[in-house]
């Protein structure tokens, strides 16, 4: 007979892994229609906030290590959405920069968080729960980045 705290029903991970691969899914024809993938979609969100950041800075805000970072920064580059350049005063540094067409997404991405939460069939207000729900087990957890 199998334990309780061993039965699917009863994990935490499984909702939160499950509920991840159905909002990517969600995502995905949003993100086609601007030739992104999710996790490029992420970078940019970033870099919309601040313009720039280290391969390092975006590692750490995005929970990605740096040999899943380099390949997809490169990809990006190549479709002209931002600049990778070595820092001046430490060549083991390398910033990210938006460049015009990196900028410009932003103003089409600007609905995909409403089309998001319409698609989820949830209220704004539930979702903002989540959120910070989620966002507290991350802080309460070091990032292994």
């Amino acid at each position: 007979m199998i334990m309780e705290h061993l039965k699917l029903d009863n994990q935490l991970c499984f909702p939160i892994y499950a509920a991840s691969r159905l909002i990517t899914s969600v995502y995905r024809p949003m993100l086609e229609e601007l030739s992104l993938t999710y996790p490029q979609y992420l970078v940019l969100l970033v870099l919309w906030e601040k313009e720039s950041a280290t391969v390092k800075e975006l590692g750490e805000k995005l929970w990605l290590d740096s040999g899943t970072l380099t390949p997809l920064l490169k990809r990006m580059q190549e479709k002209e959405l931002v600049l990778r350049t070595r820092d001046k005063a430490d060549e083991r540094v390398v910033n990210i920069t938006l460049t015009e067409a990196g900028k410009q997404l932003k103003n089409k991405a600007s609905d995909i968080p409403n089309q998001l939460i319409s698609c989820m069939n949830m209220e704004i207000e539930q979702a903002v729960q989540l959120r910070n729900q989620l966002q507290a087990l991350l802080t309460n957890h070091s990032n292994p980045i």
